[in-house]
């Protein structure tokens, strides 16, 4: 009996252990359903706060959200889709989220394409526009028939374009208003100036020549090729669609129909925070009229500046050759002169400032020799008895000039020019804005680039533009082209400075310290003819040092200047070469 009582009293406590730990279990699944099916815990109001409650009192919120029909449409509450309202709602946010990021990403994948790094600066300004026609596009006010919300959201996104489009607009014209377009910029040495490059159909003059280290050549990069092409058909179709739009007063006489062929050249650059600017030069209806667009890409679309005529038949040019000794020189000078300003150009005046009195009667009888020749006789021949200074002599051959404002092309004896470069200076300058400072071919020594002086070809054959005939003068500043008011205007020369260079660099940086424009481009038809430089011992450290750089570059290429350098050590490698062929070894 004690035992069967100790039994049962063990069984009653077993009992009571296992329905504890049943009814704990019970407690624990029913809290973990709870946790599972109710939305979490937040801060943000309930969400019978947040979204609108379904009812007959409700429409749709637009018809248009994937997702909300099921969930919020008037027709289809909570309670018909069988699961509990809490689940329900926390899936209508979560899709309405979703979507938002989905409308979000694809906007800012838009902005990114359109105007990349270039419209930064308007990004936030954009995308307040693009949120603004979000909340227009997003749905009517409840109450309303889904059509007239289609019709809102509609009108909203039209004028949210178009607002977009006069932004961009705005910035385009923005960035042409910065450019260096109509006037020059203020600048602070002659480094900090951006280069023109000049082109024709078939070439680019280039001063920064890359790999290639070609002063001159096809373009060779398939996107500068397919730029120029585009502006010269954007330009030949502005031209011929000016043509075609003339009235009928306009066109009693025959319109000029514009081809490739009458494209001249152009001139470009490329202000990396602005953009491209092209100015393109075709030939005109008659002998001295010309065509020039002015063009300019703002990292987009072609904006036309410029579309104007230009008549140079009445703009004569002053040429200015300073002059000590060197009779020989102008001798040759005289005869380009008279085949090119005389009898192609026949708009020039030439004035001869001569230091000293040694030779002058030869440089007298050459310009009188000249004159009865070709009838040439608008010459000027002044006189200054005193120490040679080039700055000195074009200073003196301006202010003698008692015509007006005329243009005037400051020169040296051992230039040679074409009759294409004239009308170039006369086309890159204007007074009061513009200023032509070309970057001349310095030509290496004929001599070494043709082996000996008995292959030398005459003068017109040697000038070609190749890297191995010589090189874009890009440090020289003497020859220059500017109106006569321009340079009184600025300045003039520094007279201070006597004998070799100096004085070109002061003019420049004068010119650069204004407003005036510089252009500053490779002339394919200006050159400077090879002479044996003579560096004075009277000459200052600053002088004499730029003079014997310029001795150096002068003479030959990098490559030429190595062969002879090193010229003993080749001939000693073809004669053991030679040796070698001539004695075989015996296998």
């Amino acid at each position: 009996m004690l035992h069967a009582a100790m039994l049962r009293r063990g069984l009653l406590a077993w009992v009571s252990r296992v329905g504890g730990v049943l009814v704990l279990l019970c407690c624990s699944l029913s809290l973990l359903y709870v946790m599972t099916c109710s939305p979490p815990h937040s801060v943000d109001p309930p969400l019978s706060h947040v979204l609108p409650r379904a009812g007959p009192n409700h429409g749709s919120l637009g018809g248009t959200g994937p997702g909300l029909g099921a969930g919020v449409g008037g027709t289809g509450g909570a309670a018909q889709s069988g699961r509990p309202p809490g689940v329900q709602s926390y899936q209508v946010l979560l899709q309405e989220r979703e979507e938002q990021h989905r409308l979000d990403i694809s906007s800012l994948k838009k902005q990114i394409s359109q105007l990349k790094e270039a419209l930064q600066e308007r990004s936030q300004q954009l995308k307040g526009v693009q949120e603004s026609l979000k909340r227009v596009a997003g749905g009517p006010a409840e109450g309303q028939e889904a059509g007239a919300g289609s019709q809102v959201g509609g009108l909203g996104e039209a004028q949210g374009v178009k607002s977009q489009q006069a932004d961009l607009q705005e910035f385009l014209r923005s960035q042409l208003s910065k450019a260096e377009v109509s006037a020059g910029t203020r600048l602070p040495s002659e480094y900090a100036v951006v280069p023109f490059e000049s082109f024709t159909l078939q070439r680019v003059y280039q001063l920064e020549m890359g790999l290639t280290r070609h002063p001159e050549e096809k373009p060779v990069r398939k996107d500068k090729r397919e730029a120029l092409g585009e502006v010269l058909e954007t330009a030949l179709n502005t031209l011929n669609t000016a043509a075609a739009q003339q009235s009928a007063a306009e066109k009693t006489q025959t319109s000029k129909v514009y081809t490739p062929s009458d494209f001249i050249e152009g001139v470009t650059r490329t202000e990396k925070d602005k953009g491209t600017l092209y100015e393109l030069t075709f030939r005109g209806e008659s002998t001295n009229e010309f065509r020039r667009l002015v063009l300019f890409r703002p990292f987009g679309p072609l904006m036309k500046v410029r579309n104007e005529r230009v008549d140079t038949a009445n703009i004569p040019i002053n040429i200015i050759v300073p002059l000590s000794r060197r009779t020989d020189k102008f001798k040759h000078f005289m005869h380009n002169f008279r085949e090119v300003c005389v009898r192609q150009d026949g708009r020039v005046h030439l004035t001869v400032v001569y230091f000293g009195k040694e030779q002058m009667s030869e440089v007298r009888s050459t310009l009188e020799n000249t004159s009865r020749e070709v009838n040439f006789k608008n010459f000027t021949l002044l006189q200054l008895d005193e120490e040679f200074s080039r700055g000195r002599g074009l200073d003196v051959g301006a202010r003698a000039w008692k015509g007006g404002n005329v243009l005037l092309f400051f020169c040296d004896v051992d230039i040679y020019f074409t009759a294409d470069f004239l009308n170039t200076c006369r086309l890159n300058t204007q007074p009061g804005k513009k200023v032509f400072y070309p970057v001349l071919f310095s030509q290496y020594n004929p001599t070494l680039i043709y082996g000996s002086p008995e292959h030398v070809p005459p003068v017109e054959q040697q000038l070609v533009i190749k890297k191995d005939t010589g090189f874009w003068r890009d440090f020289g500043f003497g020859m220059t082209c500017q109106y006569r008011s321009d340079f009184i205007n600025i300045g003039g020369f520094d007279i201070d400075i006597k004998g070799w260079g100096g004085e070109d660099v002061h003019l420049y940086r004068k010119y650069l310290h204004s407003n005036l424009l510089v252009v500053r481009a490779p002339s394919r038809g200006l050159f400077h003819l090879w002479h044996e430089k003579h560096c004075a011992d009277e000459l200052p450290p600053d002088q004499y040092r730029m003079c014997m750089q310029s001795k150096a570059m002068n003479e030959a290429s990098h490559g030429q200047l190595g062969m002879l350098f090193f010229r003993h050590e080749i001939e000693a490698h073809l004669r053991k070469q030679k040796q070698q062929n001539s004695n075989p070894k015996k296998t």
